[in-house]
């Protein structure tokens, strides 16, 4: 068993009840934890053995489709609702309502876990591996600019700790850097890392009560059709696929309908709902 496994099974062992202490009860789960990836095609991201997995133990959509290329758009359609002009992956500063400030109005809490992210608000675009176009939310000007809100980005670090003592939020956005999205290399090597990083997590009962895991990409590899891979995993959730026509911004309307926000008048407006996957 390599190290990084090993450290994230006897963490989420650690988990107790204490974990969702400070949560608010949703409609369908009380937490959801984003996790994306890159540039796959939707039928070789399934291939992959833990991502199959999950696909297999949850909810599997055959017909979800990502909002535009390159990479940078679809995180902000995921958050704000809107590509907001974004039409590449260079620097953008939105002036935009996202999730953020919907989850803040119901007093609801969430944190972006960002590997290799600098922190201290930083606004470049890129340091070590990580990428500012692979985190909506420092391009935000309403939270770049507030630095209690912007001290809600950390280093990735901070996940196993905030699980281990409870802490986690009830939103909550891990964004894995240039190699563990497999940008740099690839889905095999994101799967792979995926499955070591999250692993343990997955299979503990207490981390996932009341829990659910989303799983996506940005966008597909070389199609027009721009389907990618999607799956919603958890203890609530009816294991079989579903044929729905699906957008990123379905995702985020799960969010609104979930915790009863009032939505962003944009798209996540008329995006097709999530359908009926629950027990």
């Amino acid at each position: 068993m390599s190290l990084v496994k090993n450290i994230s099974l006897v963490i989420a062992l650690m988990i107790t009840s204490s974990a969702f202490a400070n949560t608010q009860n949703g409609k369908y789960f009380d937490r959801a934890i984003f996790v994306l990836f890159e540039n796959t095609n939707y039928a070789n991201a399934l291939k992959q053995p833990f991502l199959g997995k999950l696909a297999k133990s949850g909810a599997n959509f055959t017909n979800f489709l990502a909002i535009t290329h390159p990479s940078q758009g679809n995180y902000v359609a995921l958050t704000s609702g809107s590509l907001n002009g974004v039409k590449g992956d260079s620097k953008y500063d939105i002036n935009s309502t996202n999730i953020t400030d919907l989850l803040e109005e119901k007093n609801l809490t969430w944190k972006v876990y960002a590997e290799d992210y600098p922190g201290n608000c930083f606004t470049g675009l890129a340091s070590n591996d990580y990428a500012r176009k692979h985190n909506p939310f420092i391009s935000y000007i309403n939270i770049q600019k507030n630095p209690a809100r912007c001290a809600k980005i950390v280093d990735a670090a901070e996940f196993d700790k905030d699980a281990a003592s409870g802490k986690l939020p009830q939103y909550v956005f891990y964004v894995p850097n240039a190699k563990n999205d497999g940008h740099d290399t690839g889905v095999a090597y994101a799967d792979n890392w995926y499955g070591q990083k999250f692993g343990a997590y997955v299979n503990n009962a207490k981390f996932m009560e009341n829990t659910v895991l989303i799983s996506t990409f940005d966008e597909s590899g070389v199609s027009i059709k721009n389907q990618i891979y999607a799956t919603i995993v958890g203890p609530a959730v009816q294991a079989k696929d579903y044929s729905t026509s699906l957008s990123l911004y379905s995702l985020l309307k799960l969010m609104e309908e979930n915790w009863g926000l009032r939505g962003l008048g944009k798209e996540d407006e008329s995006a097709p709902s999530v359908p009926n996957i629950w027990k």
